[in-house]
C-alpha cells in the first residue's frame, strides 16, 4: 500500500480490499446525543452503540474479518477436548512465532491473569516499557508492583524518534541492580504501546533488552496484541529490516523472549487469546490454571468458530497489505489534525490517532479529567465514540488521591478494513470544529466510581453547563446539520 503513488502527488491512504458486507450507523441529531451522553455519566464507555455513529472505542474485537477467516469458521470441530480445531490453531501459531507450546484463552487479560499468578509474587516488582491497565491490575492484585521504563521521549507527545516505545537500557540496569532480580517478577515489552500513543518498539531494543534479561535470569515477557502494527513500523522504520520477510521478523522476536500472550481480539482479528512459551516448567505451571480459570486445555474459553478465524487471521498478519491497513489511515488522520494546528500524538502510531487533550484543553486541570471531557465532547459534537487514555484510566493512589497519567489522550481507534476516507474526513472536520470551541468544554468529577478499572463502568457529571452550551454552539453554527 505505501509504495502506491498518485499521479497528482497527493499522499492518500488506499484500501487494498473492497467491501463485501456492510453494517448500517445512525447519526442521531445534536440534542439527543447531548442526552446519550448524560445516560452515560459522560462515560463514552456506557454509551449504546446504536446511538454511536463512528464507533472509535477500541479495536478489541471489531476489526473486520477476511472472506477467508468467515469460510474457515464453517469447519469448526465443537468436540470439548481433542478439537480439530485446536490443532490447526495450534500449528498456524507454531509455524508463526516457532514457539512450543500454546494456551488458549478467552482474551488477552485472561493471559495477564495466568502469567500473574504464576510469576508474581507479593512485593515484587515487574519492569515494563509502559504500563496497559488490566495489566496493572492483575499485577497489583497479587501484590505486585509496577515500574516504567519506558526512554524519556516516549512520553514527550510530538518528537520525530521512531521507537517511543523501547525500554530505556540505563534505566532498566539501574531498575535490575536497586530491586535485585530476586524481587523482579518479569520484565515486560509491550508492542505498539497502548497508552502512550501506539507508539512500537524497534528489534534492536527487545534485543538489547533480552540479553540483559538472559545474563540476569529474569524471565522476559512479550504482549503482542499489537504487533501487526509494530512490524509494519519494522518494516517502514528500522533500515536494518526494511528487506526481511515478516514471518522472519516475527520468528526472531519470539526467539527473544520466554513468554508471548496476546489478545486475539486484536492479532488475528478474532475473538479470543493465547500464551506461548517454549519452556517446558513455565508451561506446566500456567497449564494449571486453564481449566480452572478458562476451559478445556483445547479451547480454553474460546468458540472453535473464532479460533478457526484466528487461525486464518494470524497468517493474515504475514501480508503488509493487512499489517499496513491501520497505520497509514492513522498516519492520514492525524497528518489532517496536525496540519490544523490540532495537537496528536507524533509520529503517528499504531492503533489509532491520539489527541493530546493536555494542549487541547489546557484550561481544564487535570484534576477535572480533560481527557474523559474531551472524549464526551467529541461525542456530542459528532456522534464519534473515542477512549479516555489519562487519568482516569489510573487507579487512585493508597491514600485515595488521583494519580494524574503522564500523559493525557483520546484514543480514535482504526480498527482494521472498517472505516472509509470519506468517514475519516468528518472526523477531522468535527474535531476541527470542537478545536476552535474548545474553549467551552470543561472538566468533570465523579458521581460513581469503582475501585478497580474505573474508566470501563465509572460515572461522572460536568462541573458546570458547558455541554449544554457546546450543544447549542454546534446547533448555532451547523444549523438543522445532524
Amino acid at each position: 500500500m505505501s509504495e502506491i503513488r498518485f499521479f497528482s502527488g497527493e499522499s492518500v491512504p488506499l484500501e487494498m480490499h473492497k467491501v463485501r458486507m456492510v453494517q448500517k450507523v445512525n447519526l442521531l441529531p445534536v440534542e439527543k446525543r447531548l442526552n446519550c451522553i448524560i445516560d452515560a455519566g459522560f462515560n463514552t464507555f456506557l454509551l449504546k452503540n446504536r446511538d454511536v455513529f463512528l464507533d472509535m472505542l477500541t479495536d478489541s474485537g471489531v476489526n473486520a474479518m477476511s472472506t477467508d477467516q468467515y469460510a474457515a469458521m464453517m469447519q469448526a470441530d465443537d468436540s470439548y477436548a481433542g478439537s480439530e480445531t485446536f490443532y490447526r490453531l495450534e500449528k498456524a501459531l507454531q509455524d508463526l512465532f516457532g514457539m512450543k507450546y500454546f494456551l488458549p484463552a478467552h482474551q488477552g487479560r485472561a493471559c495477564e491473569n495466568i502469567i500473574s499468578k504464576t510469576l508474581v509474587k507479593p512485593k515484587s516488582t515487574a519492569l515494563m516499557n509502559y504500563h496497559f491497565t488490566t495489566t496493572k491490575a492483575h499485577i497489583l492484585l497479587m501484590g505486585g508492583y509496577v515500574e516504567e521504563i519506558v526512554g524519556d521521549g516516549g512520553l514527550v507527545v510530538q518528537s520525530s524518534e521512531p521507537f517511543k516505545g523501547d525500554i530505556d537500557i540505563s534505566k532498566l540496569n539501574e531498575a535490575i541492580k536497586r530491586i535485585g532480580t530476586d524481587k523482579i517478577s518479569f520484565v515486560r515489552i509491550e508492542a505498539g504501546t497502548n497508552l502512550i500513543g501506539g507508539q512500537p518498539v524497534s528489534v534492536h531494543n527487545i534485543r538489547e533488552v533480552s540479553q540483559i534479561c538472559r545474563k540476569s535470569g529474569i524471565k522476559l515477557i512479550f504482549d503482542a496484541s499489537l504487533l501487526a502494527d509494530n512490524l509494519y513500523f519494522i518494516k517502514m522504520r528500522e533500515s536494518e529490516y526494511k528487506n526481511t520477510e515478516i514471518v522472519e521478523i516475527i520468528r526472531e522476536i519470539a526467539s527473544l523472549f520466554d513468554i508471548i500472550y496476546f489478545s486475539g481480539r486484536k492479532l488475528g482479528a478474532a475473538r479470543g487469546g493465547g500464551i506461548l512459551t517454549s519452556d517446558d516448567e513455565l508451561f506446566i505451571k500456567m497449564r494449571e490454571f486453564v481449566p480452572l480459570y478458562e476451559g478445556f486445555l483445547t479451547y480454553g474459553g474460546m468458540s472453535v468458530r473464532e479460533m478457526e478465524a484466528m487461525a486464518v487471521g494470524l497468517r493474515e498478519t504475514t501480508d503488509i497489505d493487512v499489517i499496513s491497513q491501520t497505520p497509514v489511515f492513522v498516519e492520514a488522520l492525524s497528518n489532517m489534525l496536525h496540519s490544523k494546528g490540532i495537537p496528536v500524538v507524533l509520529p503517528p502510531g499504531g492503533l489509532g490517532c491520539h489527541l493530546d487533550a493536555k494542549q487541547f484543553c489546557s484550561h481544564i486541570p487535570q484534576t477535572q479529567y480533560p481527557a474523559g471531557a474531551l472524549a464526551a465532547a467529541l461525542y456530542i459534537a459528532g456522534g464519534i465514540r473515542g477512549m479516555e487514555r489519562g487519568t482516569i484510566s489510573e487507579q487512585r493512589n493508597e491514600d485515595g488521591s488521583d494519580h494524574p497519567a503522564e500523559m493525557e489522550l483520546v484514543r480514535l481507534a482504526l480498527p482494521k478494513r472498517v472505516f472509509t476516507l470519506s468517514q475519516i474526513k468528518y472526523t477531522t472536520d468535527r474535531i476541527e470544529w470542537l478545536y476552535k470551541n474548545r474553549s467551552i468544554i470543561g472538566g468533570l468529577k465523579f458521581i460513581e466510581e469503582p475501585k478497580v478499572l474505573r474508566f470501563f463502568f465509572g460515572r461522572l457529571s460536568p462541573a458546570n453547563n458547558w455541554h449544554k452550551e457546546l450543544t447549542q454552539q454546534f446547533r448555532n453554527d451547523f444549523g438543522d446539520s445532524l
